[in-house]
């Protein structure tokens, strides 16, 4: 039997090839069905050549084309290897379990892995869609294709019943905003307590997950700075939020967001943009001894000029955030459950289209100014709106 998936050869090419059905899995290992995959920020960036990730540090590394791109990944279970595999909550997976799988695999044995660290701080990590390539058997490690193999290790929470698939879909990015949890663990002057101004830049669908999640986490006030009027119409529906629409003076944004906060700017601004130049901009929005969350650049996106003495001499608290955590999954799962039907999360999805299309999804994914979550799917009927 053939399995369909959307492959990049290149940057900028995709080819619908076809791989072989694994048969025989290993033990611990699962095939799923797919259901539906997110289209990421990160891959966007592959997709336009941009592929040098985990810049200076010494996971540096590009992409290995070909690969199958996709891990905010939603799924049913096809197969389980010998012995079958347990969810990440230490029950026995079954044939037909309705799925979200983390999209790293970490060693679990390396320094960071046993100092108890994120796991995407592992030393020898693997990311499904980015670092294992579809010319590798059994191929299909990524989640734009009709199937998805996931190896021994590999971390797998069960949906809840009652949530949809286009909700849970949401999960991995949602799963990130453990970066808020963090700034809350900070003693004031900095961190982020209930009552506080939160300012998100960028209000893609990492930006729009951490805006309604510090609206969740009690914000008294939540402000969207974004170049899209489609995004800050979004992001006004699903927590009323306050909007700054980025134009041509971006001198214009910090005098917005100054006005809203009656002079003294957001107590926490979480910058979501992921390119050059968004950072010095979200400093200029936070009050002095303030907390900035960085989420957006996991890819290398050039040099940026900034002074670091403006840190010191404003006494400000930077966090950097590369990716989810492992233990926010079970939670993020029970949030999107108690509250997708008091905030439409589901509308964070502007289009869904099929394998055979996956290149006319990426493309309409970069179209910032009127795409959110673009999701590729041959299972939930189409959406182009």
């Amino acid at each position: 039997m053939a399995v369909r998936a959307a492959t990049l050869v290149g940057p900028g090419a995709i080819e619908v090839r076809e791989y072989p059905l694994p048969t025989e899995l290993e033990p611990g290992a699962i095939l799923l069905d797919m259901i539906a995959s997110g289209i990421c920020g990160t891959d966007k960036h592959t997709f336009r050549g941009e592929t040098v990730q985990y810049a200076g540090t010494a996971k540096e590394r590009r992409t290995p084309f070909p690969i199958i791109q996709g891990h905010e990944n939603i799924g049913t279970v096809r197969a389980l290897g010998p012995g079958g595999a347990l969810a990440h909550d230490g029950t026995p997976l079954r044939i037909g379990d309705r799925v979200v799988p983390a999209p790293n695999r970490a060693c679990g044995t390396c320094r960071n892995c046993q100092r108890g660290f994120p796991y995407y701080l592992c030393a020898n990590l693997e990311n499904y869609g980015n670092s294992l390539t579809s010319t590798t058997a059994p191929h299909l490690f990524g989640g734009w294709a009709q199937s998805l193999h996931l190896l021994p290790g590999t971390a797998v929470f069960r949906v809840p019943e009652d949530l949809p698939s286009e909700v849970a879909v949401l999960t991995e990015i949602f799963a990130v905003t453990h970066s808020l949890e963090r700034a809350a663990a900070v003693r004031r002057p900095g961190g982020f307590l209930p009552g506080d101004t939160v300012v998100v830049v960028g209000v893609g669908s990492l930006g729009m997950a951490h805006l309604v999640k510090a609206h969740l986490m009690g914000a008294g006030r939540v402000i969207a700075v974004d170049r899209s009027a489609k995004r800050l119409a979004l992001a006004r529906r699903l927590v009323d939020a306050d909007t700054v629409l980025v134009g041509e003076d971006p001198a214009s944004v910090r005098a917005e967001v100054m006005a809203l906060t009656d002079g003294d700017g957001a107590d926490l601004a979480v910058n979501a943009t992921g390119f050059p130049g968004s950072f010095a901009t979200a400093i200029g929005l936070v009050r002095d001894a303030g907390t900035i969350v960085e989420v957006g650049a996991f890819v290398d996106m050039g040099a940026e000029a900034f002074n670091p003495a403006v840190i010191c001499g404003r006494n400000l608290t930077v966090m950097g955030t590369g990716g989810e955590d492992l233990q926010a999954y079970a939670g993020t799962l029970a949030l999107l459950a108690r509250h997708h039907t008091s905030i439409p999360f589901a509308e964070m999805v502007s289009h869904v289209f099929p394998i055979a299309d996956a290149a006319l999804a990426v493309e309409t994914s970069l179209d910032a100014e009127n795409a959110t979550k673009v999701l590729v799917s041959d299972v939930l009927p189409a959406r182009t709106p």
